[in-house]
């Protein structure tokens, strides 16, 4: 059946900080503390947005979560009325109060993992919501997450929205940022592939030594079962341990893959040889084509440029008439030994035509590229048809969504100002209007905020 293929990016929110709470993240903890602009975080995203839907490409917008998490911090033994309570966060555990007040949800890669319904036994799309229980700031999304999904994937025919694995160490699921599909056309089945970082059962997996490694082969294998998909057509493979050490936190910060095109590098994975000669094996199998695998060699680009210039947090994407564009970080072009990889990524794999560099700084400075803001979501065209329409990003959209930023949205704000008793009233009037926009339930967005 026809499909393509629809990013669903996650628009930033009122709340963007640098508060530096994402260890092993080298990005977010080297801007700790700095002034962000939250106004023009979103901007720039929205720009992406409008300049992939220019281009094309199927396009539509998650809504931020409401901030500060009202429920998270009462559950934590604070109480009194909610500017009672954030004034006393703020002055006994201030790190608390920034995890409540986290705008991370932005990086839609890690909201959910997503299988299309040509690839699930039952035929429909599903969507596991990840527990991102690695980090006390994003394990508080999954709640709100699974009902901005409910919402927008409403319909049962079409789409099953799974809620997010037990909150376990051993099942710890980081999302689609550890999941790539490779198939010939979007409609058809694929070959998924799921990156993991550690094994909770089986003890002779090695583990990084400086960083935590976030996905777990045991959450991998549930989704993998929760989604319906055929044995045959799956791989686990782990992520490299060396590049873990290195800040490579999830693997689309050092692969990248669309339909019958895989790019990594040459540490992005253990035992990498075997890991590729599966995959590709798997995908000959299914599509009786070969896949095209380009490795960047660590002599060219070294562990630290990939983090420095995330060049592997790319958007891969595909146009109406076969051929790639690879939508890179701005950092990509600026460093020299990224540049040449992408130049020669463009002149050797034949599907990719094009590079084209943007500037999305303030998400890059907390460590989200391209690729960290979006879900990518198959849809076929009566799946296309069953989703929530609003959210569907055009023009319009596009201008509405400016103008509510440029409206709600603070030029500046520092980890230290979040205990402004301005901010969570602005925060508010802003989600109302949000709501409204994009016709999706205050409560889904809110999660129950007090």
């Amino acid at each position: 059946m026809n499909a393509r293929e629809f990013n669903f990016d996650g628009l930033v929110g009122p709340t963007h900080n640098y508060a530096g709470l994402s260890y092993g993240n080298v990005a977010s903890t080297s801007h700790r503390n700095l002034a962000s602009s939250p106004k023009q975080a979103a901007l720039q995203g929205l720009a992406k947005m409008r300049r992939l839907t220019d281009m094309g490409i199927g396009q539509a917008v998650l809504p931020p979560l409401l901030r500060p998490r009202i429920p998270f911090l009462r559950q934590l033994g604070f109480s009194g009325s909610r500017q009672e309570l954030i004034e006393s966060v703020a002055r006994h555990q201030p790190t608390l109060l920034a995890c409540a007040y986290s705008a991370s949800c932005m990086w839609t890669a890690n909201a959910a993992t997503v299988s299309p319904s040509a690839d699930c036994r039952d035929g429909k799309t599903h969507l596991t919501v990840a527990n991102l229980s690695s980090g006390m700031h994003r394990f508080i999304e999954a709640e709100g997450t699974q009902q901005v999904l409910e919402s927008i994937f409403a319909n049962s025919d079409r789409f099953v929205v799974h809620p997010a694995l037990p909150g376990t160490s051993g099942l710890s699921d980081e999302g689609a940022a550890n999941h790539t599909r490779l198939c010939a056309e979007y409609g058809a089945a694929g070959v998924e592939m799921f990156v993991f970082g550690r094994s909770a059962l089986d003890r002779s997996i090695k583990e990084p030594k400086e960083f935590p490694a976030r996905q777990t082969l045991e959450a991998s294998e549930a989704v993998a079962r929760l989604h319906g998909l055929d044995p045959q057509r799956c791989v686990f493979v782990q992520q490299n341990p060396t590049a873990i050490d290195a800040g490579v936190f999830h693997n689309d910060v050092i692969s990248v893959g669309n339909r019958n095109v895989l790019l990594c590098h040459e540490m992005a994975f253990e035992n990498q040889g075997d890991a590729l000669a599966e995959v590709s094996e798997k995908f000959h199998d299914l599509t009786g084509d070969e896949l095209l695998v380009h490795e960047v060699k660590l002599e060219d680009l070294s562990l630290e440029d990939c983090v420095r210039s995330y060049l592997f947090n790319s958007q891969l994407i595909s146009r109406d008439d076969g051929t790639m564009v690879l939508i890179c970080p701005i950092e990509s072009q600026e460093l020299e030994s990224a540049r040449r990889a992408v130049e020669r990524i463009v002149s050797d794999v034949e599907p990719i035509q094009e590079a084209v560099f943007m500037d999305l700084r303030q998400s890059m400075n907390n460590g989200g590229g391209p690729a960290c803001l979006r879900l990518r979501v198959c849809l076929n065209d009566a799946e296309r048809a069953a989703v929530l329409p609003k959210v569907l990003f055009d023009e319009n959209l596009y201008a509405t969504l400016g103008d509510w930023v440029s409206r709600h949205y603070r030029e500046e704000l520092r980890p230290d100002e979040l205990a402004d008793p301005r901010l969570p009233i602005e925060v508010d009037a802003a989600f109302v209007e949000l709501a409204d926009i994009l016709s999706i339930p205050l409560l889904a967005i809110s999660e129950a905020n007090d």
